[in-house]
């Protein structure tokens, strides 16, 4: 892509850009960006998602679909009989 001149504007008492819409939707952003800046530029990237984000829905889908069946079995270690719980 070819640099763009963009005006910066007064937004209150800060000043702030308008990103072109193609630009957006180009890198997938929406709502929100991960701003940080680097080597004297301004960098946006998507955020980061929460690490295990959803994982509990999905787990609760896959037992309701009845998909929650162990891979591998059960097995046991030899001397399981000994312990106590």
């Amino acid at each position: 892509m070819k640099p763009m001149q963009v005006a910066i504007r007064e937004i209150g008492n800060s000043k702030g850009i308008v990103i072109p819409k193609p630009v957006l939707a180009q890198l997938d952003l929406d709502r929100e960006a991960a701003m940080t800046i680097e080597d004297g530029a301004i960098v946006l990237r998507k955020p980061a998602k929460a690490v295990r984000v959803g994982w509990a829905q999905e787990a609760k889908a896959v037992a309701e679909r009845g998909e929650d069946a162990l891979v591998l079995g059960e097995f046991g270690n030899a001397d399981d009989a000994d312990l106590q719980w």
